[in-house]
């Protein structure tokens, strides 16, 4: 996939998320905090193998299928691939990592793509319902009693009212967030659900974390997020005009 096609085909994909708020919980220490939400874009769909490959030309997935969500990659990982992405469509990179002591750090005032903050997943994935999915899992997710023990191709099951797919079973999706630095030290939070996850797990409010640069596994991915910015200042936009598209 050329560069100008990958612009048209993520503009395509991105989902604008509305102003709003999400009030998180943590099981482990009963704590529940509130978060204020600003309007954003999220992918549609979990990032496929094919847009991965395009991107970077690597194919890290246990289970192979172009159009399969990608898995088996570190944090570390999508975050230097929301930079390849970005800098392939004319953005502005929201992570700055440095290889000698492996400290990445995140500029959330950048145009270009990144991992949601785990506020905004779940305030995503709820998409103003109340409970702890947005419909009857069979028929929204991937999970346990119906995945045939492997991925499946995004986009299957039934979105939720925001039009977002695969929210909840398929791969986990790794956040932006830091989940306990106090205990866990550089742990980043991961949401969603899996397929090889029985029911109880895969929940809108569930929060697992492990290690940014040192874990992965095969049912773990991500999706990609954005600021929402104007349409006649975004650089995307204008880029996919001038290309004709």
């Amino acid at each position: 996939m050329t560069q100008d096609k990958i612009k048209v085909a993520i503009k395509d994909q991105m989902v604008e998320i509305p102003i709003g708020k999400i009030e998180l919980r943590d099981d482990r220490t009963k704590q529940k905090w509130s978060v204020e939400i600003k309007p954003f874009m999220l992918g549609k769909f979990p990032v496929t193998q094919e847009l991965y490959f395009d991107v970077t030309k690597e194919e890290p997935s246990t289970f192979k299928g172009s159009k399969h969500p990608v898995e088996t990659i570190t944090w570390k990982e999508t975050v230097c691939f929301c930079n390849a992405l970005s800098i392939q469509t004319g953005l502005n990179p929201c992570y700055t990592i440095l290889e000698e002591n492996q400290e990445i750090t995140f500029d959330i005032t950048a145009d270009g793509f990144r991992l949601p903050t785990e506020a905004e997943w779940e305030y995503a994935c709820k998409a103003g319902t109340k409970g702890i999915r947005y419909g009857e899992l069979n028929k929204i997710a991937w999970f346990k009693d119906n995945s045939e023990k492997t991925t499946h191709t995004v986009g299957q099951k039934e979105p939720n009212v925001w039009g977002l797919y695969d929210m909840l079973g398929n791969v986990w999706e790794w956040c932006s967030d830091i989940y306990d630095e106090n205990v866990y030290g550089s742990y980043r939070v991961f949401r969603g659900g899996g397929w090889c996850d029985e029911e109880r797990s895969v929940m809108a409010t569930t929060r697992r974390r492990s290690h940014p640069i040192k874990f992965k596994i095969d049912d773990l991915g991500f999706r990609i997020a954005r600021n929402k910015t104007e349409k006649n200042n975004d650089p995307l936009t204008n880029a996919i005009a001038n290309a004709g598209f």
